[in-house]
């Protein structure tokens, strides 16, 4: 629980608000080679994170987006870069084709290997999307199950795969090419549970995994065969550092030349005036969130939550949480960036809008105590929860709480184990959380249209006659453009009534020692830790949007 309450014009003054940079970096300076393993990585680029992907990159044990940078390492895609640019580049596609309205080919390389030397083909093509669509559900799967439903995946010959759809697919090659990576048929079709599957990955990438210790490193060495290019650093060294202070304290120290975590608004200044160290801003696509349980009375009353999203100065908890560094969230749900997001949604502040809401809904402060009740008398009293190691999202649920209860929507934050707030999604004991989603959640548009079906917006089976409607509307559209404009109309529907809060969109920092490696680019949604970061200039095209050498 968080005991004291400042108030916002306190934190302003203060500077309190906001992690101190002398706080942050007062932590571990100790020996570090158990973690970044630097007595023995030789000329090895070390790459520190802060997250096990628990597996060694198992497309399934790690499912989750926020692995997608490293996953890409070892595994390609038909299209390149990702569904968050228009304009894509060949990957294990060379070329792909609308036929008609439901129906696309895709023509394969045919001079791709996979790391065990084996050729790749359009069997594992087949093989890949059939296991996505029949399978245990992951990350990637919806693609093919749902949003959209592919029907028919075969082979017309040795590097052609055709497929159809269950209804009209426009976006296939821009988003679902563009996403699902491809894994070998040869490995994976004995393997029963793939949940459970530990063996090192078997991938067409630049990257070949080599080594993985759980709690401590991934190391990577490159492809010498790559299709695309030779890689342009020979070994990868991954340190999982779990403490940030212990991370960047690190980075100080030399012994790991960057952090796939951005530096801290705090100490931003700290690293730009260190002689050794770039620092740069790379766009990420994610966004700090409120979490909001629309199956839990009043919150699953669609006026209710409008007047909540109203109720929060967003833009008063950027500039004291992250000293102005990132977007305010009044911008909306999804990220403002991503080419898939109508220009004019918004979340605006508007506290006397939220005020007369609440009134229209009965909700009133019979008592003068300054908190309203329901109609059956019960004051509305709520808890925000959040991460106990996530010291700006505690701050920002101190200045929430603030806004919520001045408009009589009484509100205490709660801090939780990182391992409770990962449970709350499927056990629902909830009010409203605080949490952040990757760029596969907000700018990825099949993935906006699946999140209203698997829980984390809304969940399939719940009455939603409006979203209903605009479902089987989207479905039907057979262009870019018009499935386009029914997602906009569904953007519109849902930050009117919405399940998620944009606290901020972030717009991380990244620093690095350029005379480890200088090659640096952009590409949105991955900052700048991705594969085409480490591949030849010449042959990156449009995977990335800005270099920094």
């Amino acid at each position: 629980m968080v005991q004291q309450r400042t108030s916002r014009r306190e934190l302003l003054k203060t500077g309190a608000g906001a992690v101190t940079a002398s706080a942050f970096l007062a932590g571990c300076s100790g020996k570090l080679d158990t973690i970044t393993g630097s007595d023995s990585e030789g000329d090895a680029l070390r790459i520190g994170t802060d997250s096990d992907p628990g597996s060694p990159l198992n497309i399934y044990a790690s499912s989750s987006s926020k692995f997608d940078w490293m996953k890409d390492l070892v595994y390609d895609r038909l299209l390149f870069p990702s569904p968050y640019v228009d304009q894509k580049e060949p990957g294990l596609a060379t070329e792909t084709n609308q036929i008609d309205e439901t129906t696309w080919t895709a023509t394969v390389r045919s001079d791709a290997k996979w790391h065990d030397g084996e050729p790749f083909t359009a069997d594992d093509v087949v093989f890949t999307y059939r296991y996505y669509r029949d399978g245990p559900a992951n990350r990637y799967t919806h693609h093919v199950s749902q949003a959209p439903h592919i029907k028919t995946i075969e082979a017309v010959d040795d590097q052609t795969v055709r497929f159809e759809g269950a209804y009209p697919t426009p976006t296939l090659a821009a988003i679902t090419f563009a996403d699902l990576p491809i894994i070998p048929k040869h490995v994976w079709k004995d393997i029963d549970d793939p949940y459970k599957y530990g063996e090192l990955p078997v991938g067409t990438g630049p990257y070949e995994l080599v080594d993985y210790e759980a709690g401590e490193r991934l190391r990577l060495r490159r492809n010498e065969d790559y299709f695309v290019g030779t890689p342009s650093v020979d070994e990868i060294v991954i340190p999982i550092v779990t403490d940030h202070s212990t991370m960047f304290t690190a980075l100080k120290s030399g012994e790991i030349d960057t952090t796939s975590v951005a530096v801290p608004p705090s100490t931003t200044s700290q690293f730009e005036s260190n002689e050794d160290l770039d620092v740069v801003h790379a766009t990420s696509l994610t966004l700090v969130e409120i979490r909001i349980n629309y199956e839990r009375s009043p919150f699953d009353t669609h006026d209710f939550r409008h007047a909540v999203s109203r109720s929060i100065d967003k833009k008063s908890i950027l500039d004291v949480v992250m000293l102005g560094q990132g977007i305010a969230g009044t911008k909306g749900y999804p990220h403002p960036k991503s080419p898939w997001t109508a220009s004019d949604i918004e979340q605006p502040y508007d506290p006397d809008e939220a005020r007369t809401t609440l009134d229209e809904l009965g909700f009133e402060d019979s008592d003068g105590d300054g908190i309203r009740e329901s109609s059956n008398g019960e004051k509305l009293s709520f808890t925000l929860k959040v991460p106990s190691n996530e010291p700006s999202y505690i701050r920002a649920a101190e200045l929430v709480a603030e806004d919520l209860t001045a408009v009589g929507l009484e509100t205490k934050a709660k801090t939780l184990d990182p391992g409770s707030i990962g449970d709350l999604f499927s056990s629902r004991d909830f009010d409203m959380y605080i949490s952040s989603i990757t760029p596969h959640g907000v700018a990825d548009p099949d993935q906006f249209v699946m999140s209203h079906r698997s829980g984390y917006l809304w969940k399939k089976g719940i009455s939603y006659p409006a979203w209903d409607d605009l479902f089987e509307k989207w479905k039907a559209t057979a262009t870019i453009e018009a499935r386009k404009n029914v997602l906009f109309e569904m953007q519109h529907l849902f930050n009117e009534q919405p399940t998620s809060i944009p606290l901020w969109y972030p717009e991380p920092r990244f620093a690095y020692r350029p005379k480890k490696y200088d090659a640096w680019a952009e590409s949105p949604g991955y900052g700048i830790h991705h594969k085409w970061s480490l591949l030849p200039k010449d042959v990156r095209g449009t995977t990335v949007t800005k270099s920094f050498d």
